[in-house]
């Protein structure tokens, strides 16, 4: 279930983060907060609404975007004119476009010197992120990860931080089909976002048809 700014009687920490970045960034109209493992594992954390999460989504099933170039490079990727990268990230800007997208501004989530995750802005109208809410989404990028990461410290196990959306079953999914097909898990991954990209479905909802055998594996053999 996505988190939606407002909405609920009990506050969280997905919603409180979203909307502080919301209110403080006029301009942008989605935000999605997403925390990034080893590997090829990451959670969304919190968005503020679907239309960001799916945004999020798109980006983990494609496996391209500014949100993956961000986690693995470490620099904020800020994007005036998505149309204009379509030879950037073909398949995203394609989905995202098409979807309303026209910007998007992504911060990297730092502890110390890692990159733990990463902070999206996203608008519906082109246009440059203005030098200020540049450099305050660098201050809030910077809260949202201390918060997450104070949150996760004090709260008992019951209560920690729970994802919105989390993909372990992807990750599930990921090692089946490495250790039955005898792959890698990067090619097994790729294989599962390439029969989602076919079916115009998400590799959250492949990867569950895998786990229940619903997918035959010959079918993702090649």
């Amino acid at each position: 279930m996505v988190t939606e700014c407002g909405a609920g009687d009990r506050p969280t920490l997905a919603r409180s983060l979203c909307a502080v970045v919301l209110r403080e960034l006029p301009g942008v109209d989605g935000v999605a907060v997403v925390l990034h493992g080893s590997g090829q594992a990451e959670e969304l954390v919190g968005a503020s609404g679907t239309w960001a999460a799916g945004l999020a989504e798109a980006q983990y099933t494609l496996g391209e975007g500014p949100d993956p170039d961000v986690a693995g490079a470490g620099e904020p990727v800020l994007v005036g004119d998505l149309a204009a990268e379509s030879a950037r990230w073909p398949a995203f800007v394609e989905a995202a476009t098409t979807g309303g997208l026209s910007s998007v501004f992504v911060f990297p989530l730092r502890i110390g010197g890692m990159v733990v995750g990463t902070l999206a802005l996203y608008g519906r109208r082109p246009g440059n992120l203005p030098a200020q809410a540049t450099a305050d989404a660098v201050v809030l990028a910077d809260l949202v990860a201390h918060v997450l990461l104070a949150q996760n410290e004090e709260m008992d196990d019951d209560d920690r931080l729970r994802m919105d959306v989390s993909y372990q079953e992807v990750n599930m999914a990921t090692g089946m089909l490495a250790v039955q097909l005898q792959v890698g898990l990067d090619d097994a991954l790729l294989r599962l976002r390439a029969h989602a990209f076919a079916t115009g479905r998400s590799v959250r909802s492949v990867a569950k048809d895998v786990l229940a055998r619903r997918i035959p594996l010959d079918r993702l053999a090649d």
